[in-house]
């Protein structure tokens, strides 16, 4: 048998207050030590699906739980675990669980396979939302064929300690023992979750996970989970803000800032604490100087230090409309370019002042000038 780790400080989550609903404390074991036969014998929970391992992408989804025991032999993940084994190696699901179960102390548990890509915190939370308001021994979710999926599941650990005893009496151990032998003498309820509860037993349905999360409704989401695994940090952040900042710097400043933007961004916020309340308040500071130099880049007059008044066109003001508009050989531009300087080409009348001229020698025409 494996050495185990004991429960506490390495895989503790945010257990909470037992008292309330979905805070309360939960502790998790994940059954990863299958043969994967129909994978021909690949290595299942360390597939990358969407750049992740699935083991990891399950430890993801249960990362509030106050003890994590993954039944398997070690390997690294995203996050810390205790570590189990069941004897022997290899005996089968309820032998798993049993190993998997002497490591846990909480009232509550929720038991997952290594093979779930699409399982997310909220599907944990609502099975654990489920158990505390009924009665029943354990709530687990059904697929798209409305059939029980016990590994997808949260459950009591009283009644599991007290049938996994019972069976290990009448047939000597666990080992070999399908799962339906506990879960017919348990009373569960069930819901439906075609999504969550998909697992991967074959290479098509691995295809099928690496197909869909690339989709648009979700290929962002997956991606900033990736790169948040990969990178070792578990931070809550708005994305809308940061694809809205990262727009307004492409737009107003020029596109390689968005990228550039967005790191300083980031770097700001750890400097700053590195929670929620810092990104969004970088994120701000960020966009209103984009939008600044966003409006610098507004039209304005010729002079490049043009009077307020004059912004609203790129002719000076004048009292006489005559001189304000330009002759139709004068190739000036309206939207404040300066003239070419060359004067075979400058054929305004001689009463417009020329662009070449400083703004203090243009002649001030209008009504109320002394």
């Amino acid at each position: 048998m494996t050495e185990f780790q004991p429960p506490g400080d390495p895989a503790r989550g945010s257990a909470g207050d037992p008292s309330d609903g979905v805070g309360a404390a939960y502790d998790a074991v994940v059954l990863a030590g299958g043969a994967a036969r129909r994978l021909g014998g690949a290595d299942k929970p360390g597939v990358r699906v969407g750049g992740r391992a699935l083991l990891d992408r399950v430890l993801a989804a249960c990362a509030g739980a106050r003890t994590t025991v993954v039944v398997a032999s070690p390997r690294p993940t995203a996050r810390p675990v205790v570590w189990a084994r069941e004897e022997p190696a290899g005996g089968g699901p309820l032998a798993a669980l049993g190993a998997g179960l002497r490591r846990t102390t909480a009232d509550h548990l929720v038991l997952l396979s290594a093979d779930l890509p699409f399982l997310e915190p909220r599907t944990v939370e609502a099975l654990l939302a489920a158990l505390r308001r009924g009665t029943a021994d354990g709530v687990l979710l059904t697929d798209s064929d409305g059939r029980d999926q016990p590994l997808v599941a949260a459950y009591r650990t009283a009644p599991l300690r007290r049938e996994l005893t019972a069976l290990t009496d009448r047939h000597g151990s666990l080992t070999g023992l399908p799962l339906r032998r506990l879960t017919a003498a348990l009373d569960l309820t069930r819901l439906s979750d075609p999504v969550a509860s998909f697992d991967c037993d074959t290479w098509d349905d691995i295809a099928t996970a690496r197909a869909r999360i690339r989709e648009h409704g979700h290929v962002l989401d997956e991606w900033i989970s990736a790169v948040k695994d990969e990178l070792g940090i578990d931070l809550d952040v708005d994305t809308g803000v940061l694809l809205d900042l990262a727009r307004d710097a492409a737009h107003g400043v020029a596109r390689p800032a968005a990228p550039l933007t967005t790191f300083l961004v980031g770097y700001a916020a750890a400097r700053a604490g590195g929670d929620r309340e810092a990104v969004a308040d970088a994120a701000r500071k960020a966009a209103a100087l984009a939008a600044r130099w966003a409006d610098e880049d507004a039209p304005t007059t010729t002079s490049p230090d043009a009077r307020p008044a004059d912004t609203a066109s790129a002719t000076p003001p004048t009292a006489n409309p005559s001189i304000a508009t330009p002759s139709t050989t004068d190739n000036r531009s309206t939207t404040g370019t300066p003239p070419t300087g060359d004067p075979s080409t400058d054929t305004a009348s001689p009463d417009t002042p020329s662009g070449d001229v400083a703004p203090d020698a243009t002649p001030d025409t209008r009504p109320d000038a002394g």
